[in-house]
């Protein structure tokens, strides 16, 4: 029989999200365990050395997690999401170039309407991570702040005005869906509040899906999720991608998507 270990993410990289995070990784488990597979569930910040399986389904971004995965890529193991994929995740600057690569439209670097300072050499562990500047000479200031708190890197993008989006998805099932954060209210930062109340602006969300999917697969996602702006014009940019989400508004859709994306990979194993 196939084994399989589920590892839990490290409460640091789960801002305002412990809960949601362990619930999405709990359904998972119990989803595969319902249809008869071998799974163990164990926390990242206690993960062995000698730890080992057919596959390991993983929200852990620890430095020595991904080693350890990496580890266990190379000599055979399957790894969702791979190590390296996560690893590019937590690197926005080579994020976005390798979404730009694969065509993903992208916030510009020039606005008028403010600009977003974000910490690029790690994922956004709290509100300070990532900062709004009304105009450029406050996003010098603001990123030479960042920079001076010990950030390794800092990017800038525009403010885009419109909707905002947060997207799910799982590659190779179908599964994908959107929300508006602004519907009810449930902002993981509040700074997400600047765009507003959502006015639902039509847009092409089939074209919206694929360029989700296109750009999982350019970094190499099976599980993920991202924010993206809709202009009036109708027009999207993605502004984020992650591995790994809460799926918190549609997890039980979303722990049988990531059960059948597992299960068709052991298929190859």
């Amino acid at each position: 029989m196939y084994s399989i270990v589920a590892i839990s993410r490290a409460e640091r990289f789960s801002p305002n999200s412990v809960e949601k995070d362990a619930a999405i990784l709990e359904s998972v488990v119990k989803e595969l365990r319902y249809k008869g597979c071998d799974v163990a569930l164990k926390k990242e910040t206690e993960l062995k050395d000698n730890v080992g399986a057919t596959l390991f389904l993983s929200m852990g971004r620890l430095p020595s997690t991904l080693s350890l995965l990496s580890e266990r890529q190379d000599s055979g193991a399957a790894v969702v999401n791979s190590a390296a994929s996560v690893e590019l995740c937590c690197n926005r600057r080579r994020l976005n170039d390798v979404l730009a690569a694969a065509g993903v439209p992208l916030a510009p670097s020039e606005g008028d309407q403010g600009y977003w300072l974000k910490r690029a050499d790690g994922v956004a562990e709290s509100k300070a991570d990532v900062q709004y500047a009304a105009n450029k000479t406050e996003a010098e200031a603001t990123m030479k702040r960042m920079l001076a708190q010990g950030m390794g890197d800092v990017i800038a993008c525009a403010h885009v005005e419109g909707d905002l989006l947060k997207f799910y998805g799982v590659r190779g099932t179908g599964f994908f869906r959107y929300y508006y954060p602004g519907d009810d209210g449930d902002w993981k930062f509040d700074d997400e509040a600047r765009n507003g109340m959502p006015q639902h602006y039509d847009f092409n969300d089939k074209e919206l899906a694929d360029t989700a999917d296109r750009a999982a697969q350019a970094v190499g996602l099976d599980v993920y999720g991202g924010d993206c702006i809709v202009s009036s014009n109708g027009k999207f940019c993605v502004i984020d991608l992650n591995d790994w989400p809460s799926f918190s508004r549609c997890r039980t859709e979303a722990a049988k998507a990531i059960a059948v994306r597992t299960l068709q990979i052991l298929k190859k194993k």
